[in-house]
């Protein structure tokens, strides 16, 4: 269960920074029912501060039906996992709170990723996701969806970690280039997967090879951006207050001020 190949050390630096991250899911199960073809079982209250650690509702094929036969036939479904990804082979629990992102562009080679990325894909159902800008010591947080205000599926990665007879599901977001949209605030985001692809995406008959066009963030066009009260920056925060607009008569100022986070702001999406 366990690779001989696991060292903390050889981990990258960007890997090993714990972060703090936050997205947000308010649509009824009947929406996301419908968005992604699949029953969900799960019970559900809008969540407006979602972070790590957290149990996050996930969508995927059923495990025992991860086989390379009868893909047609595969069904989705709705489960609810730890956001903070824990592989198989894992000696201590604590490496989830460090893999809670994974890089799009090399999550195939990565040893905490690889089998994940190449079996055991998954969608995470999300309505937007936030980002912060820091001017003149002000922690800014902005909330970024699409347009049509429409929940969507952020590319996902799942593992199965067992100890003592203790099974723990779990798992982790990918992330990739920011679309220009964004970039003055993060030079990342999540991947989004289009909907026609949700099939291939969750499918483990899926070659590899075919996967590069699903790691992508949604386009410019479908991209909205707003500021957001920071309310939402205590992680005990969970309302709709989190997505209250900005209200500020210098707001411009602020907006141009706004710098690129620092290595010491732990934020999502940041790999």
């Amino acid at each position: 269960r366990r690779s001989p190949q696991f060292h903390p050390l050889r981990f990258p630096s960007d890997e090993l920074r714990s972060m703090c991250g936050r997205f947000a899911l308010t649509a009824n199960a009947s929406t996301l029912s419908a968005h992604f073809d699949t029953e969900i079982r799960i019970t559900l209250t809008p969540r407006f501060n979602i972070a790590p650690s957290q149990k996050i509702l996930v969508i995927r094929v059923h495990p025992q039906q991860q086989t390379k036969q009868q893909t047609q036939q595969q069904k989705r479904e709705s489960a609810s996992l730890q956001w903070g990804l824990i592989p198989s082979w894992a000696d201590d629990r604590s490496i989830g709170a460090r893999l809670t992102n994974a890089r799009a562009e090399t999550a195939a080679a990565k040893p905490s990723f690889r089998d994940s990325f190449r079996r055991r894909r998954c969608l995470i159902p999300a309505h937007g996701f936030y980002e912060w800008t820091t001017s003149e010591k002000r922690k800014q947080p902005y909330f970024i969806r699409l347009i049509s205000n429409e929940p969507f599926g952020i590319g996902g990665l799942w593992d199965s970690w067992e100890d003592n007879g203790e099974r723990i599901e779990t798992c982790t977001i990918l992330t990739c280039a920011a679309n220009q949209a964004m970039q003055h605030l993060h030079q990342r985001m999540p991947v989004v997967i289009q909907p026609e692809r949700y099939d291939a995406w969750l499918s483990p008959a899926t070659e590899l090879k075919n996967l590069s066009q699903d790691l992508l963030p949604f386009s410019d066009e479908t991209t909205s951006i707003s500021q957001v009260s920071d309310y939402v920056n205590d992680v005990r925060h969970d309302s709709i207050r989190c997505q209250t607009p900005y209200s500020d008569s210098n707001q411009a100022k602020v907006r141009h001020k706004a710098q690129l986070p620092t290595a010491s702001q732990k934020l999502l999406f940041q790999k």
